[in-house]
């Protein structure tokens, strides 16, 4: 008599390796033990900056190897890696009720950044840098149509993506409603909306960023409390927006001020 056979589910394989690359990404990563795995350097790395790498990847529990520096190029695909690359485990992303912990943690109002659909790792990077340095509590992102945490934006973001949580949401609509409940001030930023200046962002607030294209999607907009948008000296010289991490750079900036000031 024929038995069944016993259908094993394969094995699910490993996250790839991120690999990040450039001084401070690597630094703040070491620092974050965000698990470091292997710690690249540079054969042209000179002896005092090699020995410092080396002594951070020793307390990050990370292998260290020196490899050639045309390699480390090809690896990073860019000649920008300063000498040192570091591979770890894919990014842990944040839960929305994480960064609302820390906010409450800190006996803070909370102070959240979301991005819709921003799509280019530069601008994402830039963006959370200025969160980061801006004293918000987070960073939200879509699952779909927009930027991860990879190689690109921890470089861009000169390592604050190690320090600063970024939440990844299924739909960024829902996320607007649930901090909207918990008496959040949500905000988009946009063409068409008052100024800084005639807009309360201080207390609990959250300022959505718009894709680089079209902005803010409609539903997003619709959802908002306010829009707030940024004056141009040359409106009619061609160019009708700023690049949008210039824009939150400058719009954080004024909430840190006003948060400090009450």
């Amino acid at each position: 008599m024929e038995t069944k056979r016993e259908h094993k589910q394969p094995p699910r394989a490993a996250e790839p390796a991120e690999l990040i690359w450039g001084k401070n990404p690597v630094t703040e990563l070491l620092r974050s033990g965000s698990g470091a795995d292997t710690l690249l350097l540079a054969d042209s790395l000179e002896p005092r900056a090699a020995g410092y790498y080396t002594a951070l990847a020793r307390q990050a529990g990370a292998v260290v190897k020196r490899v050639p520096a045309g390699k480390l190029q090809k690896l990073c695909g860019t000649a920008d890696h300063q000498g040192v690359a570091l591979r770890c485990t894919p990014i842990r992303y944040a839960e929305l009720e994480d960064l609302l912990a820390l906010a409450e943690s800190r006996g803070e109002p909370p102070f959240l950044v979301l991005c819709d659909g921003i799509e280019d790792p530069h601008n994402l990077g830039a963006i959370i840098r200025s969160a980061f340095l801006c004293g918000a509590h987070g960073v939200v992102i879509p699952r779909r149509g927009s930027a991860g945490v990879t190689g690109t934006v921890m470089k861009a973001s000169a390592g604050a993506a190690a320090r600063l949580p970024v939440a990844r949401v299924a739909n960024l609509a829902e996320a607007i409603r649930a901090l909207k409940q918990r008496n959040i001030f949500v905000y988009c930023a946009d063409l068409d909306g008052q100024t800084p200046q005639r807009t309360d962002l201080r207390g609990a607030v959250a300022l959505v960023l718009g894709s680089e294209g079209r902005g803010p999607a409609a539903l997003t907009r619709k959802l908002c409390d306010g829009v707030v948008t940024l004056e141009m000296a040359a409106p009619d010289g061609g160019v009708d927006s700023y690049n949008v991490s210039v824009a939150a750079g400058i719009l954080l900036y004024d909430i840190m001020l006003r948060r400090k000031n009450g």
